[in-house]
């Protein structure tokens, strides 16, 4: 036991330049799809490209860091204290790209110790799973929010009761003396409908009614930290 402990403490194997070739090759195979991924199945309003890049960058040096203290636990155990003084300051605004960093993690472990099978295999897995959830999740939900004088608060929600029914939910009423805010919140799916059907946009016909001063329609954000 003395005798093995002692091995493989002291074992300094280093890769052969091919394999080293070929392992960083697959890695930049890989980086590109998941950027790809990424990009295409991105639903939110603040889509960056720089976080995109380094998502390829985390596979390519995961791959590096692997590559160096598979064969020597001396090595793997120097990089486990000193990657554990790095401190990462910057906020994950998106659940999702968590998700996407642990997926670059995991191919560049795969890539470092030439497992491109299990890298392809689950890296496939992961993308269909992003692709079905993204085509049946639920539809965006969209915030109205209407300003208007109190004396016009009763025609703005007649209007809308009459626009939306009761597929408009109030969520919030805001009055001063002067003013009044109301914020309803309606589906992607059910503000095209009632503005097919009612032949006018809902925003149009609210900003063109006596009282109102402005009208805004936003998407209701999801992402963490904002």
């Amino acid at each position: 036991m003395r005798d093995f402990i002692t091995q493989n403490l002291t074992d300094m194997t280093v890769l052969d330049l091919e394999t080293v070739l070929l392992n960083n090759v697959v890695a930049i195979v890989f980086a590109l799809f998941i950027m790809f991924s990424y990009r295409i199945t991105y639903s939110g309003i603040a889509y960056s490209r720089k976080f995109n890049v380094t998502l390829g960058m985390i596979v390519i040096v995961t791959t590096l860091i692997m590559s160096v203290i598979s064969n020597n636990i001396a090595l793997s155990l120097g990089m486990v204290g000193a990657l554990s003084i790095i401190r990462f300051r910057t906020a994950v605004k998106d659940a999702r790209d968590a998700g996407y960093i642990f997926w670059c993690l995991a191919v560049g472990v795969a890539c470092g110790v030439s497992l491109y099978m299990v890298a392809a295999v689950s890296s496939a897995a992961v993308f269909l799973f992003m692709l079905l959830f993204r085509q049946i999740g639920p539809d965006s939900r969209l915030m109205l929010i209407v300003r208007c004088d109190n004396e016009a608060q009763n025609r703005v929600e007649a209007s809308i009761l009459q626009h939306f029914g009761k597929a408009a939910k109030l969520k919030m009423k805001n009055a001063t003396p002067e003013v009044c805010e109301l914020v309803y919140i309606v589906s992607q799916s059910t503000l095209a409908r009632s503005n097919e059907r009612a032949k006018v946009d809902i925003v149009q016909s609210l900003i063109k009614a006596e009282g109102v001063k402005n009208v805004n329609l936003v998407e209701q954000s999801d992402d963490i930290g904002r």
